[in-house]
């Protein structure tokens, strides 16, 4: 991995994924693995700050590596693997615990501070500290670039930080990676209130569609969505907020851009405009789940026993001279 840069990134099995997850994050993953390294974990780890079902835990890992693989990611390309096949993940969040996180950094991360409001939510240890073994997540292999959404910006902000102290107090050990925000669709509002990220959180809600949704109940949230005042197909995302949200879905399945989709639909209605998107998501929604049906858990299998075996290799390369640096023997 020595002659591109590296790229790092990872989703939770906490929830069903959505069409925010794929136009947000994973499709934009396809393309990157072309120009980079590219590992790309499912961060199982991270999913058990909060409660989880057991055997609805371990479904869920193995659902989000097919949904990589149906959506593109090729392992001959792209690493895959899980957090928890390789240990030096949590090894180096210790050390960096010990050696570079303060408690008042981790104070200031917004998801705790949102959680711990609530004085009987009985937040985890693992949930005030998770920064901290994501920065060991990007930290490990050397990473130059982390793709993430525009509310991790602070996570990747504090790896930075703490690969900075580390370097300092001890020997330039680790990179700073840089962060990577797709301009269109790095967040996918909702479709019954545009206020708010499209959240795989919102169980049952109309304003998320599921990779895993049937076409016909996608159809339906889309004819659904709220729109704004008016009657004009257009972008103008602070006077037509939801308008422009659902045009960015529309954009990003397409390829379509935004003037060509105003074109498409000039003198009709929102009407005419969710038909047309709800056309576009189902065509999506058939072709990925077709694919996504096709992966058999032998696949899933193989792709992670491959992966944990590359990441290791990376992983404890890094561990090695870490510890090495802080004096463990």
């Amino acid at each position: 991995m020595a002659n591109k840069k590296i790229i790092f990134s990872g989703i939770k099995p906490s929830g069903d994924l959505h069409l925010g997850n794929y136009l947000g994050a994973i499709s934009q993953w396809v393309g990157l693995q072309e120009k980079y390294d590219c590992l790309f974990c499912v961060v199982n780890y991270h999913a058990i700050t909060v409660y989880q079902d057991p055997e609805v835990l371990k479904q869920r890992t193995k659902d989000i590596v097919k949904v990589y693989l149906a959506s593109g990611i090729d392992p001959q390309k792209s690493n895959i693997f899980l957090q928890s096949d390789v240990f030096e993940h949590t090894e180096l969040a210790w050390i960096l615990n010990c050696t570079s996180a303060r408690m008042s950094d981790l104070n200031l991360m917004t998801q705790y501070k949102e959680k711990s409001k609530n004085k009987e939510a009985n937040v985890s240890v693992g949930l005030f500290d998770y920064p901290v073994l994501m920065a060991s997540d990007i930290l490990l292999y050397n990473t130059d670039i982390v793709p993430v959404g525009d509310d991790q910006v602070q996570h990747v902000e504090l790896c930075r930080d703490l690969a900075k102290r580390f370097n300092h107090d001890y020997a330039p050990t680790f990179k700073l990676p840089e962060v990577l925000i797709r301009k269109q669709g790095a967040r996918i509002m909702s479709l019954s209130n545009p206020d708010n990220k499209m959240s795989k959180s919102d169980d049952g809600d109309a304003g998320c569609i599921y990779l895993n949704d049937s076409p016909e109940v996608a159809r339906k949230k889309i004819m659904k969505a709220v729109t704004d005042s008016g009657s004009e197909v257009k972008y103008y995302i602070n006077e037509k907020p939801a308008l422009s949200n659902l045009m960015t879905i529309y954009h990003l399945l397409t390829g379509e851009s935004y003037k060509d989709i105003k074109n498409i639909f000039a003198g009709k209605g929102y009407g005419d405009f969710k038909k047309g998107l709800a056309d576009v998501v189902v065509k999506f929604l058939t072709e990925f789940q077709n694919k996504y049906n096709s992966i058999s858990d032998a696949q899933v299998e193989k792709v992670l026993s491959d992966g944990a075996v590359c990441a290791k290799v990376l992983a404890q390369e890094t561990v090695k001279k870490v510890k090495e640096r802080v004096g463990i023997i």
